[in-house]
């Protein structure tokens, strides 16, 4: 499973989460709970403390003995064991006795799965800080670049491109600010035992867990139960979510690239080939993974849900499934952020085809500026319906709306002709979007600022 990759994933800087994500790490993390266990153990008095330090000498990987593991692993038929017993072998006798010492497997698995989760999480949120910072740069250099507004597909009335970028990094700003607000609850330390409620260590457990946590510099599960799901849930929310606004960036960039718009471009290098047959093709290839990979995401949620219902105390259904949805939604995550940082940053504004299709009416999609002139006058029910039909006359027959205007004795009367004019540009009809996109990304800048 994982992302969906192609030749440009090649290209892109991971910032070390694939190496997060390697069995190597995952084994290196499984010692550092155990380590982080057994210091937290030493020093309340649970095994010795010499004990304790020994094993914290030898949780090395290159102490792990991986043949041997992989015979137990034919053996027992156990995920962990094999670990375990390898691990032991790796120490001295006596110390060998105190490993693992009241945990079981999935308290050090989860617990992993977390401490692993949370440093690919700083990393995600170094992509999210430098895509919102090159969404504030376009914003500001755009602020004042007329284009034309569309809804529901049709042109609607004149915005600017700053306008479009300001409204992207308002909602990777909310995106931003539910990542950060999740962790105390995602990033989480779990020491109960088999079934969380301390039966092995009993009242000294709660104490174990709570230096477990703070040594790993994760908070400590309230009631540790390995059927507590819905954390995990909520952080594949949350990745789907961001991956909604970039999904939606990226969809307009596929969109607005074709000819008929030309209103943006990918960045593009000399050299790159867009199809094996077409010599001409370049097509938007960060644009077409972050589509691609955002629509996978969305499907683990739901999953998860299915999954985090499962009756008792443990399932090993559940604990084999978030394993794998988890980390599948994180490689997605990654390959998404990657190309969503480089597409951000490279991309190319057409200034001259932005104002040629806000144009492309012919002043059209400024009707509802003179209808708010007549509304003043006439009331706006009225004024909608005159400005309406006219706008209509000029559609059906193909006229000039300049022309229609200027034919209509209630506009005659309203405007000279070169009121008319300068009310039919686009540029004078923008409201407040240049404002609202320098704005924008100066609180952007600012929250940016603090993380």
């Amino acid at each position: 499973m994982g992302a969906l990759y192609d030749s440009k994933s090649k290209t892109l800087d991971d910032r070390g989460i694939k190496k997060l994500l390697t069995s190597e790490a995952k084994y290196q993390t499984w010692l550092d709970v155990e380590v982080a266990l057994a210091q937290a153990q030493g020093e309340l008095g649970v095994i010795p403390r010499e004990a304790a330090q020994h094993i914290a000498e030898r949780a090395k990987i290159e102490n792990l003995d991986f043949v041997k593991m992989d015979e137990i692993y034919q053996k027992v038929g156990h995920g962990f064991v094999p670990f375990l017993k390898v691990f032991v072998l790796a120490c001295d006798e006596e110390s060998g006795k105190y490993i693992h010492y009241g945990a079981t497997t999935q308290n050090i698995q989860q617990t992993s799965q977390s401490l692993t989760t949370k440093k690919i999480h700083k990393q995600f949120l170094s992509f999210l800080t430098d895509i919102l910072a090159n969404l504030a740069d376009i914003a500001e250099t755009e602020a004042g670049t007329v284009m034309a507004g569309r809804t529901h597909g049709k042109h609607a009335i004149p915005i600017t491109y700053g306008y479009k970028a300001a409204t992207w990094i308002s909602e990777l700003l909310m995106a931003l600010e539910r990542m950060q607000e999740v962790e105390k609850r995602v990033f989480t330390t779990m020491m109960g035992g088999a079934v969380g409620a301390f039966n092995s260590m009993g009242e000294i457990g709660i104490a174990v867990q709570k230096r477990v946590a703070e040594l790993l510099d994760m908070p400590a599960m309230i009631i540790p139960s390995r059927n507590i799901n819905s954390p995990k849930i909520e952080y594949i929310n949350c990745l789907a979510l961001l991956a909604n606004v970039l999904h939606k960036i990226a969809e307009e960039v596929f969109q607005t690239s074709i000819e008929e718009f030309g209103e943006v471009s990918e960045g593009f290098s000399k050299g790159t080939v867009g199809s094996s047959t077409m010599p001409h093709k370049i097509n938007p290839k960060l644009s077409k993974g972050i589509i691609a990979n955002a629509q996978k995401l969305y499907s683990l949620t739901s999953v998860g849900y299915y999954s985090s219902a499962r009756p008792f105390e443990a399932d090993s259904t559940s604990n084999m499934l978030f394993d794998g949805i988890l980390t599948e939604a994180v490689e997605l995550m990654t390959e998404i952020l990657m190309r969503a940082e480089e597409l951000t940053r490279t991309l190319q504004i057409n200034r001259d085809k932005l104002a040629k299709n806000a144009n492309l009416n012919e002043g059209l999609d400024n009707s509802e500026y003179i209808m708010m002139f007549f509304a003043e006058r006439i009331g706006k029910d009225k004024a909608h319906e005159l400005v309406y039909e006219l706008a209509i006359e000029a559609a059906l027959t193909h006229q000039n709306y300049r022309e229609v205007l200027l034919a209509n004795p209630d506009v005659r009367q309203a405007f000279t002709e070169t009121e008319l004019l300068e009310m039919l540009k686009p540029e004078n009809y923008v409201g407040l979007s240049e404002a609202l996109a320098r704005n924008t990304a100066k609180i952007c800048r600012e929250t940016i600022a603090t993380i």
